[in-house]
Formats: structure tokens, sequence, C-alpha cells
């Protein structure tokens, strides 16, 4: 099984889709192994986001994910993290597929709803950034049989 971090960003909790993004990963049969709602510190922002420092749009990142609270979530599943960034949708919202969770409910820049890690170095590197391990939760599905051959 992979994990992958998932953010809901401050516009998906202030426009209210944590549960209908939430249960798009649910009904494609991930697991959540982790979830909770935090107002971000400054120096989490920075640490998530340091590969951008630097760069023109690194404080409006800072800012942004620090803005109000978000839900932070490990979801787990086979080939998660690629499967995951496939139903998030491309970056920038206007190019986003319709069908993914930016492309049905975000539209512009950094008011995309969502952050998703991007490779298992990075997925593992965010989930100790996020969460503690006793934060982390390990248990089985009977529904698992159903989804995993």
């Amino acid at each position: 099984m992979e994990r992958t971090l998932v953010v809901v960003k401050p516009d998906g909790v202030q426009r209210g889709l944590v549960g209908e993004i939430t249960q798009r990963f649910e009904k494609r049969g991930f697991r959540i192994a982790g979830m909770k709602m935090l107002q971000v510190r400054r120096d989490l922002a920075e640490q998530h986001y340091a590969i951008h420092k630097g760069k023109f749009f690194y404080e409006s990142l800072v800012s942004y994910i620090s803005s109000s609270p978000v839900v932070a979530m490990i979801i787990e599943g086979h080939d998660a993290i690629k499967a995951v960034r496939a139903m998030v949708g491309s970056t920038r919202p206007s190019e986003a597929a319709p069908g993914t969770i930016r492309g049905d409910l975000a539209l512009m820049g950094l008011r995309n709803l969502i952050h998703a890690s991007d490779s298992p170095e990075t997925a593992a590197s965010e989930i100790a950034l996020w969460f503690r391990p006793d934060e982390v939760m390990e248990y089985a599905r009977d529904i698992d049989t159903w989804i995993y051959e």
C-alpha cells in the first residue's frame, strides 16, 4: 500500500468542499490513514513550500496556506500517489480536465482547492512534516477484499 499527503487548502475549507473532496477518495476505494483540521503555522508553511523558496510566488503560497484552516489527510491505497494526482487534476484549474477535483470545483490560480504529494519521496517527507507517527492509523476494512485482488 502506498500513502500520500492530501491537504484541502483554505479555499476548499471556506467553500465547504471538505466532505465532497474526501468522499471522492473514499468512493474510489482509498482508505484514510490520518486526518486533521488545523491552522497552518508559518514555520510549517515555509517547510512545506521550501522547494519554492526564492521564487516570485513563494511568499504568496506561504501566506495563503496559513490564511485559514486546512484539512490534512493521509490517503492510502494501491498506486495512491499517481491515482490521487490524476483525481486532483492540473495545478491550474483552467487547465484541469472535467471530472477532476480542480476541473469540477476550482476556478483560478492559488485557489486550486487541494495539494497532493507528487512522488514517493515527497509523500514520505510531507507526511512526516504534517503528522506525528501516533496520528497515522493502521487498520483493515472488510471492503478492501472487494477492492484489491
